[in-house]
């Protein structure tokens, strides 16, 4: 396990020192059903401390046809009554300025999707990735988003998907880069390929004694 990071909110309290072991922004990336999603949910649940605050799980999905539903409920159950739920396919940046705190994590679950549903409204990707990089800078807790991995195959035979490929993969370069630590998922195995926190910073990114970043 990582060491825990430092924490400049005071004497430790219950659900702010457990929650030092995570970076205070993790990206989870892998191919489809790699288990991207069980593991963020894992690695959050086993910091938790018993008289924290729940998680915070922010779903980016939307039951767009029956399929997709179903597989929303599956995800629902296995979480169960352990977190709360806000359900954001778009403002994920303002949710989570809006939502973050320093006795509870935060589940992003999935920039892929968020990306679907932004191409399909027309907005401009690099002014959205540019807001929720710039988000991460401040959160008051730490955050765990899951993407996916989605250049490892074919190239896509039509424009429109060749596009979300490459808007995908810009993506997640973004949020790697900004990210203290990146985990590469492959059959349900975790590999750690970033593993950056730096001295001096805590949940929220601020450092001790100021409110810079690093």
């Amino acid at each position: 396990m990582a060491a825990p990071l430092p924490n400049a909110k005071g004497p430790a309290t219950a659900g702010i020192d457990s929650l030092s072991s995570l970076a205070p922004v993790t990206l989870i990336i892998g191919g489809a059903r790699s288990g991207k999603s069980a593991h963020g949910e894992a690695l959050i649940e086993d910091c938790r401390a018993g008289d924290g605050a729940k998680p915070l799980y922010i779903a980016t999905a939307t039951p767009g046809d029956g399929e997709m539903a179903a597989r929303i409920r599956k995800h629902k159950r296995r979480r169960a009554d352990r977190w709360e739920t806000l359900e954001e396919p778009l403002e994920i940046a303002r949710a989570l300025e809006a939502n973050a705190r320093p006795d509870r994590a935060i589940l992003l679950d999935c920039l892929t999707l968020w990306l679907s549903n932004l191409m399909g409204k027309g907005r401009d990707m690099a002014v959205e990735t540019a807001r929720l990089v710039g988000a991460l800078d401040n959160l008051e807790g730490p955050v765990v988003l899951i993407a996916n991995e989605v250049g490892l195959g074919i190239v896509p035979d039509n424009a429109l998907a060749r596009e979300f490929r490459d808007q995908a993969g810009l993506l997640n370069q973004a949020v790697a880069r900004r990210a203290e630590r990146v985990v590469f998922m492959a059959a349900g195995l975790p590999m750690t390929v970033k593993d950056a926190a730096p001295r001096g910073v805590v949940m929220g990114l601020r450092a001790i004694g100021g409110g810079g970043k690093p």
